[in-house]
C-alpha cells in the first residue's frame, strides 16, 4: 500500500544537524498515516553512520561510495520510495511538531500544487527571504546581480498568507509525486544549488503551481557547504550557467551575454574575495 508522504534527507559530513533534524522529523510525522523517511549518505567523513542508523531504527540510510551530488542523491531515494507526496529536506533544518501535518492538508485541499515550500528562520530567528523567490529570468537575475533583490526574493508578498511563488526551496520543498512523474526528478546535470530552481520551473511549465505556506522550520544555513572554498564558487556559479543555458540558450545574444558575462564576474569576484581571506589582507 502507497505512503502518503516520503521525506528524503541528503547528508553530507553534518551528523550533529542530521540528528537534530531527524528528531524534529520523527515529532512531526505524527498523525500522519503513512510516512517514510529516508537519509541519502554522500560518503561522509564524520561517524554519521556509525551513530545515527542505530538511533533512528525506522529511518532507511542509503551510503553512497562517493559524494555523487544534491540531484543525484535524492533521485535515488526517490526512486525507492512511494508516498503519495515526496519532501526534500535538508539536514541542516529543524522542523515545528505540526509543520508537517499542516503542509500535506495543504496539499491535499489544493490539489493543483505541484509543490510547497514554507516560512524558514534563519538561526537568529529572522525570516530567510529565500523562501519565496521568483524564476530568475535574465532581467530578474540582472536585477539581483545588481543588487536590486525585492523582484528575486518576491517582496512583495505577505508572510502570513499562502501565496503562488515560483521557486520552492529545495531546503524544505513538498511535492506532489503526480506532478513529479509528469515533470520529472531533479536535473542531474545540477551537482548541488540550482536544481531546486530549474524543477520548480519545469513544474510551473507542466502546469501546476507552486506555492508558500506560512508555516516554521529553522534553517542553519550552508552548515554541509564550505563557502570559503574554490570548489564552492565553481559550483555555485555552474549552476547558474546551466540553468540559464538549458533555459534561455534561445534568447538574443543582446539578452544573455550581459547575464552570462555578470555570472563570470560575480564569480571572479568571489575568488579574488576567498583569496584575500586565504593571504588575510
Amino acid at each position: 500500500m502507497a505512503k502518503k508522504l516520503s521525506i528524503i534527507i541528503v547528508s553530507y559530513n553534518v551528523r550533529r544537524y542530521l540528528d537534530q533534524c531527524l528528531e524534529s522529523v520523527l515529532k512531526a510525522v505524527e498523525g500522519i498515516n503513512g510516512t517514510e523517511v529516508f537519509v541519502v549518505d554522500n560518503a561522509s567523513q564524520d561517524d554519521t553512520l556509525a551513530v545515527l542508523p542505530p538511533k533512528y531504527p525506522s529511518v532507511s540510510f542509503v551510503a553512497n561510495d562517493e559524494n555523487i551530488g544534491f540531484a543525484r542523491a535524492n533521485n535515488l531515494a526517490i526512486r525507492q520510495s512511494d508516498g503519495e507526496y515526496v519532501l526534500l529536506l535538508n539536514p541542516d533544518t529543524k522542523l515545528e511538531d505540526d509543520t508537517l501535518r499542516r503542509a500535506v492538508s495543504f496539499m491535499d485541499e489544493h490539489p493543483e500544487a505541484g509543490a510547497a515550500g514554507v516560512r524558514m528562520h534563519n538561526e537568529d530567528g529572522s525570516v530567510a527571504p529565500e523562501s519565496r523567490r521568483a524564476i530568475p529570468t535574465p532581467w530578474v537575475s540582472a536585477m539581483k546581480m545588481l543588487g536590486f533583490t525585492k523582484l528575486y526574493y518576491m517582496s512583495h508578498l505577505p508572510w502570513d498568507e499562502a501565496c503562488r511563488i515560483e521557486v520552492v526551496s529545495g531546503a524544505f520543498c513538498l511535492l506532489r509525486r503526480k506532478a513529479l512523474d509528469e515533470v520529472g526528478l531533479l536535473d542531474e546535470d545540477f551537482f548541488m544549488y540550482g536544481e531546486d530552481i530549474d524543477l520548480s520551473y519545469r513544474i510551473l511549465k507542466g502546469g501546476w503551481q507552486n506555492w508558500y505556506v506560512p508555516l516554521d522550520i529553522i534553517h542553519y544555513k550552508g552548515r554541509s557547504t564550505v563557502k570559503s572554498d574554490y570548489r564552492y564558487v565553481h559550483v555555485f556559479y555552474q549552476a547558474m550557467l546551466i540553468f540559464f543555458r538549458k533555459h534561455y540558450s534561445h534568447l538574443s545574444i543582446i539578452y544573455t551575454l550581459p547575464v552570462k558575462i555578470a555570472i563570470y564576474f560575480r564569480a571572479l569576484i568571489a575568488v579574488i574575495d576567498i583569496l584575500r581571506q586565504k593571504l588575510h589582507l
